[in-house]
């Protein structure tokens, strides 16, 4: 009976050691331990087996590993363990935060800490201090949460604990993205990574990357969200590591579905769930679920949509998560409001609202009170709102067991009623700093107070409404971002150079010590060097020359002259330019009517013959993403004529894709042709496979009149037009709705006027 014990617990450190197989057959080492648990002596040995039983149960059934963790801690406190019972303590405390039950995490992560305290355990300490920040960060109470974050990160600095600097520097990290802080998360984030990167702690990278493709999301530079993502997804599929991958594989569909990509975002949320469901995680299957029911939302499928939340909704209560329950609950507000069934709307907000301040979660409790607030707006100007409102006794309607809402009759009562909610929630953003709520709440309080006549109001929240949107996405934001991110590279780059060096003086002094104990050997292979250095030297020159090419080739000439001559080029502010971008129309399907070979072919003659046309006409080409083609033009030399050339060069890509088209047909693609003027940020980004690159609102925009453009047609902004009405003939198309820009002014470009 001894000799099986040991056996499996030398198999379970073995699985300890391979983590990704080792959360490949999850349930399986389950089981292997529940066998040998009955066998295990009532010792302390029995309570770090509990503990580890405990932790894997919180990825498939919270309940139950709660259980043995409670087991762990009768059993640690029979035994007078203290460092056991300060340990099962914090197990116990995680399972009831996994369990959304904060009171009683709180109970017992302090009852954890203060044994670590008294025994002196600075690394359990750090541990539990790290919990406890985090249940005050999901209830949005941000200062008490870097309060116990900062006080980790100096325990683990203290003891060198690089695992747990990095933690708790993500974490900071964390908060400052949640109070749209961009810059500094992302400059915990790199450092995060760094420490992990040193460490060479995969799972670390892995996790980090997919926090620092979250802020670009958040800025709307999918490219490099893009970049990180599928970073984290390499290492979540070579390392086995199903948690990563799925994590990964759902961020990945954020990117897609931001993208209006709803095919490949599916795809992804799709294999996401699989994943979570073969870890039988299920507060991680009930939010993927639920972010399809928003895929199906976005794509206005309303019955679709409401069967993913009906089924995230049911995990949610079945695992006792009350802050994913809020939230579908205010997703499923948010398929009423969209069919104007408004009250049904108010009362399942009203209910995700209730849920929110019962767990203490400010800050989505302030974005439901937009919401509610907008709902009532809704009521005074929608008209079809307003007709569906169903009269009960006492002007009261139920829905599906939920508490009965009163609407309140007459024009100027239900103003009130959305001005009342539209403070509160302004008034809890502020305290939580969510710019994003902060700026809706100004937004939509400027046309209630308009709407009752208040003009003074109506003014001065729509000022206030301009100067939180312009502090998120600013000039100076922008270029902290960049300039983060280049940091990071440098750094990078620095160290390596550094190691390099190191290793090129150690050799030095080998070769030192060693001509001196062997000078006559040494002599002949100094001449043999000579003449190798000789040859080498020539080779050198003529590679430098074909690098040099290179380099001119892929980058500007004047920035491949500061990158030669400083060793790195600073992003530069570009105020007036004019941005191009082409896709092509149904490339999925011509990929599936052609061989990868012919598809490539295909793709490459056609972007050659863009790029001469960008040559002739003055154009900086900036990159392919797959089938799109991205070139600008007044940068990096200033050029007055910016918009005239980048709409010629889009004129000449449109005839000669059509005469192309008619020549081959369906063995070639239609294209779309998007066009916008303003200001951008250009630079490199990385110190391997340099990129130069663009960044701005204004590609955004270029990117909306692409994707709100015609197959064959060049379709540009208002601004472009301004700029370019004099030479050639423009057809108004109106005000288009383009996503996360609103409504915006769009025009086709015709024949050129004759001079």
């Amino acid at each position: 009976m001894k000799w099986m014990l040991k056996f499996l617990l030398t198999l379970f450190a073995l699985f300890e050691c391979c983590q990704g197989y080792a959360e490949k057959k999850q349930q399986e080492l389950i089981d292997s331990m529940l066998v040998a648990l009955p066998m295990q002596k009532e010792d302390t040995n029995k309570v770090k087996l509990l503990e580890d039983l405990v932790f894997r149960y919180y990825t498939s059934d919270i309940a139950v590993g709660v259980r043995y963790g409670a087991q762990g801690l009768l059993l640690a406190e029979k035994l007078n363990w203290k460092k056991g019972i300060a340990a099962m303590n914090n197990c116990v405390g995680l399972g009831y935060h996994n369990e959304s039950d904060v009171p009683q995490a709180l109970a017992y992560y302090l009852k954890g800490l203060k044994i670590y305290e008294d025994i002196g355990d600075k690394e359990g300490i750090a541990k539990v201090d790290e919990n406890i920040g985090n249940i005050y960060n999901d209830r949005s109470e941000y200062a008490t949460a870097l309060e116990y974050f900062y006080k980790a990160l100096k325990i683990d600095e203290e003891i060198g604990n690089k695992k747990g600097i990095a933690t708790a520097t993500g974490n900071i990290g964390h908060i400052n993205e949640e109070q749209g802080n961009h810059p500094e998360a992302l400059a915990c984030y790199f450092k995060a990574l760094k420490i992990d990167e040193e460490q060479g702690y995969r799972s670390g990278i892995a996790w980090i990357s997919c926090n620092i493709g979250n802020v670009y999301i958040a800025r709307c530079n999918y490219p490099v969200a893009l970049e990180y993502f599928y970073k984290a997804l390499k290492i979540g599929e070579e390392t086995g590591n199903i948690s990563v991958t799925a994590r990964a594989s759902s961020c990945l569909a954020n990117v897609y579905q931001s993208e209006n990509n709803d095919r490949k975002a599916l795809e992804y949320d799709f294999k996401s769930l699989k994943l979570y469901e073969a870890l039988g995680s299920k507060n991680k299957i009930a939010l993927v679920t639920g972010n399809i029911g928003v895929i199906y939302d976005d794509q206005d499928d309303n019955s679709k949509a409401l069967e993913y939340y009906l089924k995230a909704l049911q995990i949610y209560k079945v695992v006792g998560n009350k802050e994913g329950t809020a939230r579908t609950t205010g997703n499923i507000g948010n398929i009423y409001m969209k069919q104007k069934n408004i009250v049904q709307a108010i009362q399942y907000e009203e209910e995700a609202l209730r849920l929110d301040e019962k767990i203490n979660n400010r800050q989505n409790a302030a974005v439901e009170l937009e919401f509610i607030g907008n709902a009532y707006l809704a009521l005074v100007t929608d008209t079809t709102a307003q007709k569906n409102i169903v009269a009960l006794s006492n002007n009261t309607l139920e829905v599906n067991g939920l508490p009965r809402v009163a609407i309140p009759v007459g024009r100027m009562a239900r103003l009130s009623k959305a001005i009342e909610y539209l403070q509160k929630g302004l008034s809890i953003s502020k305290e939580m700093h969510a710019r994003d709520v902060i700026q809706g709440c100004y937004q939509n309080l400027a046309k209630a107070y308009k709407l009752t006549g208040d003009y003074k109001r109506s003014l001065a929240s729509y000022e206030d409404y301009l100067v939180v949107k312009d502090s998120i996405f600013s000039k100076e934001n922008e270029e902290k971002l960049l300039k983060t991110t280049m940091e990071y590279d440098y750094d990078k780059k620095q160290i390596a150079d550094s190691m390099q060096r190191v290793a090129f003086q150690q050799k030095k002094d080998a070769e030192a010590t060693s001509k001196f104990r062997h000078q006559r050997t040494l002599t002949y292979i100094g001449l043999g060097g000579t003449l190798l250095l000789a040859c080498l030297s020539f080779f050198i020159v003529k590679e430098r020359r074909k690098s040099e090419n290179l380099l001119l080739n892929i980058l500007p000439s004047e920035v491949a002259t500061e990158l030669k001559s400083k060793g790195y080029s600073k992003a530069k502010h570009f105020d007036n330019v004019t941005v191009l971008f082409s896709d092509f129309v149904s490339f999925t399907t011509a990929s599936e009517r052609l061989s990868p070979q012919e598809l490539v072919d295909e793709l490459h003659a056609c972007f050659k013959v863009f790029d001469e046309i960008m040559v002739r006409h003055h154009v900086e080409k900036i990159k392919t993403i797959g089938d799109a083609y991205l070139a600008v033009c007044g940068l990096p030399a200033a050029d007055k004529n910016h918009a005239v050339n980048a709409v010629n060069a889009a004129n000449e890509i449109a005839v000669f894709m059509r005469d192309r088209y008619t020549k081959l047909g369906d063995k070639t693609f239609e294209v779309r042709l998007g066009i916008h003027s303003g200001n951008v940020v250009a630079g490199i980004v990385g110190t391997r496979k340099f990129a130069y690159d663009i960044w701005g609102d204004t590609v955004n925009t270029a990117a909306r009149m692409e994707q709100n453009g015609e197959p064959g047609k060049v379709n540009i902004s208002e601004t472009t037009y301004q700029l370019v009405k004099e030479k050639f003939v423009c057809e108004y198309r109106g005000e288009i709705e383009a996503k996360n820009k609103g409504h915006l002014k769009m025009y086709f470009v015709g024949a050129v006027i004759a001079a």
